[in-house]
């Protein structure tokens, strides 16, 4: 069974109220967009055979228009050789052809009409047909957006990667053991070593640092300091 049962009903459809009240947006708006394909189709079909008829009626009211005048031109030959009966006769068929080719124009008439409304009818529908075309691509793009994101947050909370990433951390613990047993060789010395290159330079620093500490606390002192001391500060 079709979503719509007419052409108005595509035409005057909401597709947002359609899509919103449907439980599969993507398969309705599918059905939806092969509705408007197939009315699409018998509406241009049903357009071919109103032009075909349109044209079949214009050709046939113009006969009846020469038709007309053939008959009026032997109603004047008729006068003219004083036959007045056959002039009458001529100008009975002629008013007969008249109200023939109206009938056909008021037909004519009708089909113009009809082809007019068919035709912002299709126009209608071609516009409503590109805009369910365009929701189908929004929603195959939505679709693909949340597999993808779907994917990543799986993997994110695959356990083979938490797997990966605690064998990874114990590695790096057993290197930080490793890395430590090396630089606990070097926390002493074996006896009668004397100290590296690093360690003299560092004590140097050291003792320096210290001496300047000495010098700044003796002077702060000044006079408060023992005789004693204030010699060994002299010489």
């Amino acid at each position: 069974m079709g979503i719509f049962s007419r052409l108005a009903d595509i035409v005057n459809s909401n597709l947002n109220a359609l899509l919103a009240s449907a439980e599969d947006p993507e398969k309705i708006i599918r059905l939806i967009i092969q509705e408007m394909e197939d009315t699409l189709v018998e509406v241009r079909s049903s357009a071919v055979r109103s032009i075909a008829e349109r044209r079949e009626l214009e050709r046939r009211a113009e006969s009846l228009r020469r038709e007309e005048q053939d008959w009026e031109q032997k109603a004047e030959l008729a006068l003219t050789r004083g036959r007045e009966d056959l002039a009458r006769g001529a100008l009975m068929a002629r008013t007969h052809r008249a109200q023939a080719r109206a009938g056909v124009e008021q037909q004519i008439a009708v089909l113009v009409a009809a082809l007019a409304q068919q035709n912002e009818d299709i126009s209608k529908l071609q516009t409503k047909l590109a805009d369910a075309k365009a929701r189908e691509q929004s929603l195959a793009a939505r679709r693909t957006t949340a597999g993808n994101r779907l994917k990543v947050r799986e993997k994110l909370h695959d356990e083979r990667i938490n797997d990966a990433f605690f064998r990874f951390e114990a590695a790096e613990r057993q290197l930080d053991q490793m890395e430590g047993r090396v630089e606990s060789y070097d926390l002493g010395r074996a006896p009668g070593r004397g100290p590296s290159l690093e360690e003299e330079l560092a004590g140097l620093a050291a003792d320096a640092s210290v001496n300047d500490e000495l010098e700044a606390l003796k002077a702060r002192l000044g006079n408060r300091m023992p005789l004693g001391a204030a010699e060994t500060k002299q010489s």
